[in-house]
């Protein structure tokens, strides 16, 4: 059993062989926050993802009915799949799963559409509201998009959510339940409820004049962590 594919959406690169280049630089993916005015906040940098384009990887109608975090997982899948020559016709199908986890799923979507139920009331929620924000979303639109038709599910377990679910797809192919998984997990919550949540716990970094320095768990002068949103994605095969 061997990892076949890899699929990789970042801030410090948006293919695998540029993300790896960019690791072994030091290259740093961390900056400004500039998807929202964050002056207020008392953490003002992230790891963004930059320069993605979601209809490189996904039809622009279907986009606009997912939340950024799945159009993440999608472009990834996609990726992965390439890098792996995994070719899911109707025989390997049933036999193809996918497990994405998410620590917190569409939280864009569930902001924008709670500030237009104040605005506009209930009339104005989307009829896409609740599929686009759930957490197992990116792995069914990953299934849908690809047409695997094996096990499907999604593992929400925090920080640990992307590793945990690489190990249940690991299981599922040792177990003799898959023959492939598309695997891993995805994350898009620079946004400011999901910024100013960690603020309030006082659990990010607030060195916000350098922010390339400001990812360091091991360090004594440590402040916190970095918000960052990417997914990471691999093929297990047999």
């Amino acid at each position: 059993m061997v990892i076949t594919g890899v699929g990789v959406i970042s801030a410090i690169g948006n293919d695998k062989n540029e993300f790896w280049n960019n690791l072994l630089q030091g290259k740093s993916g961390i900056d400004h926050i500039d998807r929202f005015d964050a002056s207020a906040f008392p953490t003002r940098i992230a790891a963004q993802i930059n320069d993605f384009k979601v209809e490189d990887y996904v039809a622009r109608r279907d986009a606009r009915r997912m939340d950024r975090f799945v159009q993440f997982a999608c472009a990834a899948a996609r990726l992965a799949v390439n890098d792996a020559g995994l070719v899911i016709d109707p025989e390997k199908a049933g036999k193809t799963g996918v497990w994405i986890g998410s620590g917190i799923g569409g939280i864009e979507t569930m902001e924008k559409q709670h500030m237009v139920l104040l605005e506009k009331g209930v009339g104005g929620v989307s009829p896409f509201f609740v599929p686009m924000m759930i957490p197992n979303m990116a792995a069914g639109q990953v299934a849908i998009m690809l047409g695997c038709k094996g096990p499907c599910a999604c593992t929400v377990t925090a920080c640990a959510s992307a590793t945990n679910s690489i190990g249940e797809a690991f299981q599922l192919v040792q177990n003799g339940k898959a023959e492939a998984m598309i695997c891993g997990g995805t994350e898009a919550s620079i946004t400011p409820m999901a910024i100013g949540g960690f603020c309030a716990m006082k659990a990010m970094s607030t060195l916000n004049d350098e922010p390339k320095k400001a990812c360091k768990p091991f360090d004594l002068e440590r402040s916190g962590f970095v918000m960052g949103e990417a997914p990471v994605f691999w093929s297990w095969r047999n």
